[in-house]
């Protein structure tokens, strides 16, 4: 990023970069499923003579806006308690619409929240902006408080429609995604193996690895323990040996050895391929084999022949997956070092404020002030809110045009639900490509849903001034938001959640080389669940980091490969607490490499080099004792 002399980034280079089109493909389906959802409600309306219910039943189709590629199983979830939600918030919305103090404290409350959880949980998706439209559009609606269950119904059944539409998929491809990610996992591995020896080797590695920690997650989303299927356990295992594989060569065939044969990479993709085959693989390939590290990788790779063409009941396996609890993800959000909980925290205070500014100073629709709020600071970092806010912005002033057109044909009735369809359809389209495309659509649609009920009669004229106001306001009082509370919030952190995490790994390194009993589970260990959580708000952390104004791009430049390192580590071991063959390290070893580990720690929390100290060998495990090592170093300052 283009940057002035005091590192703040230029206004021409954020404002190139808000304008700036993706190259993602169109989601032709996902697009058009999200404007019949959107639309159908409506038409189902009309078709019973109750225009009025059928938009209020239509908001329920934004449940359809949260689906994602992922497992189906994670998908009925996921949007069942979406669709809880939106229900409850449109029937609270109705019940404190006479109340706008209420209203505005009620706005920030479910904002913060959903950006809380959406974060915590790392869920894909528009977050808590939805829930806070839907709570806004029913507390704006004619006020009549005993309706209130009768909205919340009618927006529950239109969200029933958008979940059985996101489910229809599973009858033709119930294990689309895990298939998918696992055929990634392969090409990954294979473009790994190929990178031994050559100067892509730390690149490849980080690939593989973040595309592990995917397949990971999402298999373990699709695990469903009352109907396993065979093609889920055959990708399951295959999943597994992928990360054999890898551990393998990591083991025994460090970077700097002489490249491995191309024909064994070239087996890889055979295996990524052959998904595409029903799990079928033509030919087997042999190769000659030239050491015993060779030998030890071959015999690895050559094992995934038997999970792929064998019978499913002549394998040995286990499905089980070691996950984190629920609580356990929320409480290691719910800190006051985190940054989701201090986002969450300055997105509902904003909200509030946005709010009852809008309310106090008698905005006619006074709920657009605070929407523009939510969208803009939606962005993750400082420099997202400025690119939302631009596109924020342009998006509404050319939607509201688009919106005129479309109110000069007077639209009634089924007129309305086609134009629903046609402007959720382009936006779903556009969203993938820049968000002020996608807002140059949904401005018209969220005003054409919203206002066809209302019993305004004022000209359209004042309506687009109105509207324009609206946005302008809120989306100041965001960027005000962001850069008055907590502009620093995240950089600031950094020496303190590395220093903990990598205390947490320490005690995980212990218990998995240290005698704790027979029986013990080190995969579902308090200490790896404290450690898995540590990692995840330092990667939050430093992605928050990198979008802070102005950026300390030093700062950046040195604890990237601190935190590179530190992830690492973490899935070595991570990994490691899944074989059985880990030894008992003696005391003497255990204390040398506690001392090595709080050496580091104590030299990140006072911003000081670290001394570098011996790191005993771990048997079977080179590859950890080589990342501790690596560690040390990244942590040296200039």
């Amino acid at each position: 990023m283009a940057e002035n002399h005091n590192g703040a980034p230029k206004i021409t280079s954020i404002i190139r970069q808000a304008l700036k089109v993706n190259k993602m493909p169109f989601p032709w389906v996902k697009a058009f499923c999200a404007g019949l959802a959107a639309s159908l409600p409506i038409m189902i309306g009309l078709l019973g003579g109750n225009f009025q219910y059928g938009l209020i039943s239509g908001v329920g189709g934004f449940t359809y806006l949260y689906v994602f590629h992922i497992p189906y199983a994670q998908r009925a979830k996921k949007l069942f308690f979406v669709l809880l939600g939106i229900t409850f918030v449109a029937g609270l919305g109705t019940v404190a619409a006479p109340h706008p103090l209420a209203v505005a404290i009620l706005m920030g409350i479910i904002g913060s929240t959903g950006i809380f959880i959406f974060g915590a949980l790392k869920i894909k998706g528009p977050s808590a902006i939805f829930f806070v439209l839907i709570f806004a559009m029913t507390s704006g609606m004619s006020i009549h408080p005993e309706q209130a269950l009768l909205r919340a119904c009618l927006v529950f059944l239109g969200g029933t429609l958008s979940w059985v539409i996101a489910m229809i998929g599973w009858f033709f491809n119930p294990h689309g995604p895990e298939k998918d990610v696992v055929k990634r996992e392969y090409l990954e591995l294979a473009s790994f193996l190929d990178s031994i020896g050559t100067e892509n080797y730390h690149g490849a590695r980080q690939r593989v690895m973040a595309v592990f920690k995917e397949a990971e997650a999402t298999l373990a989303a699709g695990f469903i323990p009352w109907r396993i299927t065979e093609l889920f356990q055959r990708l399951f295992l295959l999943h597994n040996q992928a990360n054999l594989i890898f551990m393998t060569v990591l083991e025994n065939f460090p970077e700097e050895h002489a490249e491995l044969a191309p024909k064994m990479g070239g087996w890889i993709r055979g295996v990524a391929h052959s998904l595409d085959q029903s799990i079928r693989l033509e030919k087997e390939m042999e190769w000659e084999n030239e050491d015993e590290s060779i030998a030890k990788i071959s015999a690895k790779i050559m094992e995934t022949q038997a999970i792929l063409q064998k019978q499913i009941t002549e394998l040995n396996h286990g499905i089980a997956f070691s996950k984190q609890s629920l609580k356990t993800i929320l409480l290691g959000a719910f800190d006051k070092n985190s940054i989701v909980f201090i986002s969450a925290l300055r997105f509902g205070v904003m909200i509030m404020i946005s709010a009852v500014i809008a309310y106090e100073f008698g905005f006619k629709r006074s709920f657009w002030v605070p929407l523009s709020c939510v969208a803009v600071m939606s962005g993750a970092t400082i420099v997202a809110t400025y690119h939302r806010a631009i596109q924020r912005g342009i998006g509404t002033i050319l939607g509201i045009l688009i919106a005129s057109l479309v109110l000069m044909t007077h639209p009634t009735g089924y007129m309305i639900a086609f134009f629903v369809l046609l402007l959720t359809f382009i936006t779903e389209l556009f969203i993938v490509k820049n968000y002020g495309l996608a807002a140059l659509f949904f401005t018209p649609n969220a005003l054409l849903m919203a206002e066809s009920g209302s019993q305004g009669s004022y000209s359209f004229s004042y309506f687009a001034s109105a509207r324009i106001l609206d946005v302008v306001i809120g989306s100041l009082i965001g960027i005000s938001g962001v850069l008055l509370v907590g502009r620093r919030s995240a950089s600031s952190r950094l020496p303190h959640t590395i220093t903990k995490t990598i205390r947490s790994q320490a005690q995980f390194l212990f218990i998995l080389f240290s005698n704790q009993g027979k029986g013990f589970d080190a995969g579902k260990s308090r200490e790896r669940s404290k450690m898995k959580t540590n990692l995840n708000n330092l990667r939050t952390l430093y992605d928050t980091a990198t979008g802070e104004i102005p950026i300390d791009q030093k700062a950046l430049d040195y604890y990237w490969p601190v935190i590179f390192s530190i992830d690492q580590l973490g899935y070595l071991l991570d990994k490691c607490s899944l074989m059985e063959n880990r030894p008992d390290l003696p005391d003497n070893t255990l204390a040398q490499l506690f001392y090595v580990f709080e050496t580091m720690a104590n030299s990140a929390d006072r911003g000081t080099s670290p001394a570098i100290k011996n790191v005993p060998k771990i048997d079977e495990f080179p590859s950890i004792q080589k990342e501790i090592i690596s560690l040390q170093h990244a942590l040296q300052l200039e």
